[in-house]
């Protein structure tokens, strides 16, 4: 299965690896070097850490390499009057009676607390092309389906300045 990204998507994961490549990677490197002239290996807690550190680089480095390799391109753009991509839309969940703001990102920029939720969740899938006054259910699971209703709509563009997840 491949992620569905964008051209910005993938030019801050080649930047994020390119760092990873050219500044972390020597660094951690040399950490592990150092932390291995303190003596015993069995016993040397910061050899430890610093290997953990350089492993969890490299696995960040192959992660972001598969994506960029696996990623299908996609457009940002939406018709003026429908849910898009990268669009703030305000909700009604007419379960919790409450009106929420949220934007639609992609997978790689998703972060719930701050209200950025992928096009790829339940709600992301619901709202997704359509417009103010639409009536949608959003399905959790099969057992647990609720409404919400489209308020507002303000239309957004791919923003670069939008950090990718971490993991």
């Amino acid at each position: 299965m491949y992620d569905e990204l964008t051209e910005v998507d993938i030019q801050k994961m080649k930047e994020e690896v390119d760092y990873r490549v050219r500044v972390l990677r020597p660094k951690l490197i040399e950490d592990v070097q150092i932390a291995r002239g303190f003596g015993d290996l069995s016993e040397n807690f910061e050899y430890k850490c610093a290997k953990q550190e350089k492993n969890r680089n490299e696995s960040r480095i192959r992660y972001l390499e598969r994506m960029i390799r696996t990623a299908k391109v996609i457009s940002a753009s939406s018709d003026e009057a429908e849910v898009g991509l990268f669009d703030k839309v305000t909700i009604f969940n007419e379960m919790l009676n409450k009106e929420m703001t949220i934007q639609l990102v992609t997978t790689l920029r998703q972060d719930a607390l701050k209200g950025l939720i992928s096009k790829e969740s339940p709600v992301g899938k619901a709202v997704l092309g359509h417009q103010v006054g639409d009536r949608v259910q959003v399905t959790v699971r099969d057992d647990l389906k609720y409404f919400v209703v489209i308020r507002a709509i303000e239309k957004g563009e791919d923003d670069a300045s939008m950090a990718i997840s971490s993991y």
